[in-house]
């Protein structure tokens, strides 16, 4: 299983903040659309994650407030990503190497998405439910020798 079939099943809206914007106004983006992540673009280009491990962070070091803080201030400068084709054991590795729970996706410079450790779970789940089914119907269409048959001669 590849990243694109997260992304086919997950729809392909992105959130996204500038760097320059106040950390105030990309927490309440966050908290309008139930997300825990935005993808930081400058000029057309990634520049970094802001999460809300950064935003935690970034409160607590401000004394309970972020303040006037800027995403800039705050953000991963140097997220993971993976491309479409990446495969999905390739991505968990990744994400549990460096306790990622976000990751962008790139096509070269071109963003197609972000997926969560969320995803990539519930992928493996649905991948090996479908497996259990199949391999169920499978065994309950074994053939059933009927009685009488002969014995293979050894």
């Amino acid at each position: 299983m590849k990243v694109s079939d997260i992304l086919r099943v997950k729809g392909s809206t992105l959130f996204t903040v500038i760097p320059d914007q106040l950390l105030a106004d990309a927490i309440k983006t966050m908290a309008e659309h139930d997300i825990g992540s935005l993808v930081v673009m400058e000029h057309g280009d990634l520049v970094g994650m802001l999460t809300f491990r950064e935003v935690i962070a970034a409160v607590v070091a401000n004394g309970g407030t972020v303040g006037t803080k800027i995403v800039r201030s705050v953000m991963d400068d140097a997220p993971l990503t993976c491309t479409p084709e990446t495969e999905i054991d390739e991505v968990r590795r990744m994400m549990l190497g460096r306790h990622a729970r976000y990751m962008p996706v790139m096509d070269g410079k071109t963003l197609m998405g972000v997926i969560s450790f969320y995803d990539v779970a519930k992928a493996v789940v649905d991948s090996q439910d479908f497996e259990n089914r199949m391999l169920k119907a499978y065994i309950r269409d074994w053939p059933v020798e009927e009685e009488g048959a002969a014995e293979p001669k050894l």
